[in-house]
This record gives structure tokens, sequence and C-alpha cells, in this order.
């Protein structure tokens, strides 16, 4: 397996070429569907790549919840909008759409969300700040944590089903759907692979 990238700059272009390539899908907007759009943002972090990962407030939308960055679309606004308003509502980063550098599959969320996730990159991201009404820590997850082998554990279940786990730090164990965007992430821009998440299990609580 080659190693994921090292640096912000090789990265941007890795994941530029990935995701232009990728064909994600999209779930149509019905009667009843609410859309949400999350940021999978990428700066550098102690010398190399990281992903922003947040653990939701104990109050609130999915209180206690690993999360990414966003949150429902407002009226009339696209997915990419939204994302880079929530990436700055959220953790006071402030990105442009240049800085988006394509987007994965929309996730069917047992919430009854459909959300899109953008893919970014922020060279020069300044600091962190969590808002303390919707996010209780800022975590930043290694792109080389994300693409180890024993990031990913599958979880047999009584159905024969398998629930995704993704392991990525001293107690950071992430379910569906957050884990599940992590994993397409890690399988179509740092491994090259095709990967799908529309079927992914979820447990009871994300329903929150």
């Amino acid at each position: 397996m080659t190693p994921p990238p090292t640096d912000l700059a090789a990265f941007t272009e890795l994941a530029r070429e990935r995701l232009a390539a990728h064909r994600h899908t999209e779930i149509e907007s019905t009667a009843g569907v609410r859309r949400a759009a999350v940021s999978l943002c990428v700066t550098e972090h102690t010398g190399e790549p990281a992903v922003i990962v947040i653990k939701r407030a104990d109050r609130g939308r999915n209180p206690g919840q690993w999360g990414l960055p966003g949150g429902r679309l407002d009226e009339g606004e696209t997915a990419e909008r939204a994302a880079l308003r929530e990436l700055h509502e959220e953790v006071g980063l402030e990105a442009a759409p240049e800085h988006v550098l394509g987007r994965l599959d929309d996730f069917p969320a047992s919430s009854g969300f459909v959300i899109t996730p953008l893919v970014l990159a922020l060279p020069d991201p300044g600091p962190v700040r969590a808002n303390p009404g919707e996010v209780r820590s800022v975590h930043h997850v290694t792109l080389t944590r994300l693409a180890a082998d024993d990031a990913v554990r599958w979880v047999p279940q009584l159905d024969g089903g398998r629930l995704l786990q993704m392991t990525l730090g001293p107690r950071m164990t992430i379910h569906a759907p957050t884990g599940a965007m992590l994993w397409q992430f890690r399988e179509v821009v740092l491994l090259g692979r095709t990967a799908r998440v529309a079927d992914f299990l979820q447990p009871d609580w994300t329903r929150r």
C-alpha cells in the first residue's frame, strides 16, 4: 500500500485527482428529506496533514457523539455553502470555495438527514476556536492513522450484517454515519479504491 501524503500540497493534488475520478452518488431531494453537509477538512497539524473531527457538545444535536463540522442546509443554501458556513460557526475556520477539493457520496442517515460530505484542504487555517454551544472538543486525525490497517474494524451482527468501527485514537471509536464518511474518504482519497457507504449499518443511538 502506498502511504498517504505527508504534506498538505501533495495531499491537495492527490485528492483533487481522485475525487474528480470518483463518481459520487447523489440522493434526490423529496418531500420530508432534510439536507445537511459536513466538511472533511484537512490541515497541517504537528507537521503532517490531519482531518478535523469533533466531539459534539453534551446538549443539542447529537449530544456527545463524534462528528465532522457541519449541519443542516438553510433555505436555498447549497451543500458547499452550508459546509463552509458550519466549519466557521463550529470551529472558527474560514474556508472559501477554492479550498473545496471535491465531494463524496451523499449518506442517508437514520436520523432522517441526507448528508453531503465535502473534502477541503486549508493551507493556512489559523487557530481552531470551538463553539462551546455545539462542540465539546476538536481533534486532529492524521492521514497516516486514518490509512492504517488497524483503523478499521468490522463487528459481526446477529442478523449477519457487519457494523463498522473506525478506531482512530484512544477512546475514539466512530460509527456510521461519521465513521462511514471517514471510511469512504480513506478508501477513495487516501487509498485510491472504489467504495460505497449508503448501506452501512448505523447504531440506534445515532438516530438522536
